[in-house]
C-alpha cells in the first residue's frame, strides 16, 4: 500500500491518498489500513505525512476502521513532525466517540498537545474533548472544564467554530455553564459570529 502514496508516486498533491483512503474504506481493506498505520512510524518524513492523511481521512468515512490505532494516534502527537501531529489529533477527533476510554487514560499527552499545538491540532483537541464529554459523564467533569477555560481565553475569531465542536458534548448537565461561557464572551463578536452563536444556544 505504501507504494499507492503520493510521494512514492512522486505527486506533490493529496489526490492519491484521498483515493487510496476511499479504496481501503471501499475493500474494508483491514490488512491496507494496518500497514499506513506501520507507515506512520516511519522515520521518512514524507511517508508519515501521507500515511496520517490516508488515516484521518479513512476516519471522517469508516471510523471504526482506524479506531484500534488510537494509541499510536496518541503517541504520535509527541513528535516534531507538526504535519503527524495535527492528522493525529484529526484522527482521534473522529475516534473519540469509539475509544474513549483509552483517550481519557491518556488525556495529560491529548492536553499537552493542544496546549503547545498549532490552530490545527487545538481546532481537532477540542472535538476529541468535546467527545469525551459526550462518552461519560466521568469524562466530562474532568473535561469539561477545559472547554470552558478555552472559550474564556481563545481568540475571538475562534469562538464560533469552536463553541460549535463543543456542542456534541453539551447536555442537560453543563448546557447552562456552556451558555453562561459564551455570553461572557458576545460583546467581543461581530454580527455575522453572534448570529452563529444564536443558532447553536437554539440548536443545543
Amino acid at each position: 500500500m505504501l507504494e499507492l502514496l503520493a510521494c512514492n508516486l512522486g505527486r506533490n498533491d493529496e489526490a492519491p491518498n484521498i483515493e487510496l483512503a476511499t479504496s481501503l474504506c471501499a475493500g474494508n481493506d483491514r490488512a491496507g489500513i494496518l500497514e499506513i498505520a506501520e507507515g506512520l512510524k516511519s522515520g521518512e518524513q514524507a511517508v508519515a505525512n501521507d500515511c496520517i492523511k490516508v488515516l484521518y481521512e479513512i476516519g471522517q468515512r469508516r471510523p471504526e476502521l482506524i479506531a484500534d490505532f488510537v494509541s499510536d494516534f496518541i503517541a504520535a502527537l509527541s513528535t516534531k513532525n507538526n504535519r503527524v501531529v495535527w492528522g493525529s489529533m484529526a484522527a482521534l477527533a473522529h475516534i473519540a466517540l469509539i475509544k474513549p476510554e483509552v483517550i481519557f487514560r491518556r488525556l495529560s499527552e491529548v492536553v499537552a498537545a493542544y496546549q503547545k499545538g498549532s490552530v490545527i491540532t487545538v481546532d481537532n483537541a477540542i472535538s476529541v474533548f468535546a467527545g469525551l464529554c459526550k462518552a461519560n459523564r466521568a469524562y466530562q467533569a474532568v473535561v469539561f472544564p477545559i472547554l470552558l477555560s478555552h472559550l474564556a481565553s481563545c481568540r475571538v475569531k475562534e469562538i464560533p467554530q469552536h463553541a460549535e465542536r463543543m456542542a456534541i458534548g453539551i447536555d442537560a448537565g453543563n448546557r447552562e455553564a456552556f451558555i453562561e461561557a459564551l455570553e461572557a464572551r458576545m460583546g467581543e463578536l461581530s454580527g455575522a459570529q453572534k448570529g452563529r452563536i444564536l443558532k447553536l444556544k437554539q440548536r443545543i
